[in-house]
């Protein structure tokens, strides 16, 4: 068995008490358990400095997608089981999520494709409507909030209006017969070849900033403030769900001369972020960035799937602005411990390269965890809809040992270049340090300041948060 000394040193001044330590361990085994911490001792190892006076990014919030199929799942529950799993994801004994995500219209787990203004060639919206929302999401949401009433929400379309795109249709990767499914291409036929996107035409583009305003306002009247919107989520992608490809300058138009001035117009203080973007070409955000006009209504952006490479070039470069990861890899609905390993991972390399929040994606799936279009994806909880059985997942555990104790406003403190650990201060002071053991094997660490440490065992493949 190979043994690790570290000390974590805080440069805090006073001293270490074990008794005003908490330590839980998740194990795959052993979800969330309470440990107890070794008498403090003196011993000096290798080092890991956490100056608090060194800060680094504010964290805005952690949470997950609301999706109607979570919501349909969740139904499938006892009034009683059904709180209990809202405790478990959004109470302050559970992972108490703080900043959601919300889908404008149709997502890739709606249960079926829809929007907000359905009505071909409706250029005025007369007929927009979130009634759709009002029986599903918005319930959903507001049952969240009566569990966490701090619970703020953000949101993207996957999909604008289709009498808005280009083919008329949800999914962007979809030839001209209507079929969808991409997986069997035609000898010499590529995505690209029935590849479309947004309308670029004055009377599209501004009645499609109207659609956001009326959504804004729409959700503000059932007193559900939206923190920020996101204007295309994967605009660098064809899809066979609800999508909509856009290039760069087609999406900094769009913000410059028609959604940033209608908010302008409308005194809607919703912000506007140039997401979700998700590709690893730096120059995809440049472009917009770089537009004067778009980036004075730009607060900020969101990254996901292959943005995690993009995110430590483009927050070094632009690092006036907020940066967001905004959908955690989906994985294939084994939800195992090796995948919630690599949502670590990911958490990881989001937040040591400036995001100030982590988004889960699929919150809760039935046993099946299948979309309607037949991708089988991973979830935190998994209800089963026959039997009643839920399932608290590995992934949910290690959202949980962030999202619990590292509160909005926390800063995240610099330490080494390691990938086992993150800390953070929140607002109160208090020190939280989250550890992963990917090893085989046990690891001896000691964690304190100046000449008090506190000792521990952290066990083989095991999850850790200690709070100070």
């Amino acid at each position: 068995m190979r043994f690790v000394n570290i000390i974590i040193l805080f440069l805090l001044g006073g001293t270490v008490s074990a008794q005003k330590v908490e330590w839980y361990v998740t194990t795959q085994t052993s979800p969330w358990v309470k440990q107890k911490i070794k008498s403090e001792r003196t011993t000096i190892g290798e080092e890991i400095v956490l100056d608090p006076t060194q800060r680094l990014q504010l964290i805005t919030g952690i949470g997950g997608c609301f999706n109607e199929m979570g919501w349909d799942a969740l139904n499938a529950l006892s009034t009683g089981d059904r709180e209990a799993v809202l405790q478990a994801i959004f109470g302050k004994e559970g992972a108490c999520f703080d900043y959601c995500r919300l889908p404008m219209g149709a997502n890739d787990f709606a249960m079926s494709f829809y929007s907000s203004a359905d009505i071909a060639e409706d250029f005025n919206l007369v007929n927009f409507n979130i009634d759709r929302d009002r029986y599903i999401l918005i319930p959903y949401i507001k049952a969240a909030r009566q569990v966490n009433p701090d619970l703020r929400i953000w949101a993207s379309p996957w999909c604008p209006p289709v009498w808005m795109k280009t083919n008329n249709h949800y999914a962007s990767a979809v030839r001209p017969s209507g079929e969808t499914d991409v997986n069997g291409l035609l000898p010499g036929e590529t995505i690209a070849e029935f590849s479309t996107g947004f309308r670029m035409e004055e009377g599209y583009l501004k009645t499609y900033a109207d659609y956001f305003a009326r959504f804004i306002k729409a959700y503000e009247a059932e007193g559900l403030p939206l923190e920020c919107i996101h204007v295309q989520n994967e605009p660098c992608s064809n899809q066979v769900f609800p999508s909509c490809k856009w290039r760069s300058e087609d999406l900094a138009f769009f913000i410059s001369d028609y959604l940033g001035p209608k908010f302008e117009e409308d005194g809607i203080k919703t912000d506007i972020y140039f997401g979700t973007v998700n590709t690893s070409i730096a120059d995809y955000v440049r472009t917009a960035l770089n537009n004067e006009k778009a980036a004075k209504y730009i607060k900020g952006v969101g990254f996901q799937w292959s943005g995690k490479k993009a995110i430590p070039i483009i927050s070094k470069e632009y690092p006036h602005l907020k940066y967001v990861q905004t959908e955690s890899e989906c994985g294939n609905g084994a939800n195992i411990w090796s995948q919630a390993e690599y949502t670590w991972s990911l958490m990881h390399q989001y937040l040591t390269n400036g995001a100030s929040v982590y988004a889960y994606w699929n919150l809760i799936l039935d046993q099946t965890g299948v979309s309607p279009w037949g991708w089988r994806q991973n979830s935190l909880i998994t209800i089963d809809k026959e039997t009643k059985e839920v399932k608290y997942n590995p992934e949910y555990y290690i959202m949980k040992h962030i999202s619990k104790y590292v509160l909005p406003g926390a800063y995240r403190l610099i330490t080494n270049e390691r990938t086992d650990h993150l800390a953070f201060q929140n607002p109160d002071g208090q020190i939280v340090v989250v550890i992963v053991n990917q090893e085989e094997t046990d690891k001896e660490m000691n964690i304190g300041y100046k000449d008090k440490m506190i000792s521990l065992k952290v066990k083989a493949k095991s999850f850790n948060t200690i709070k100070f």
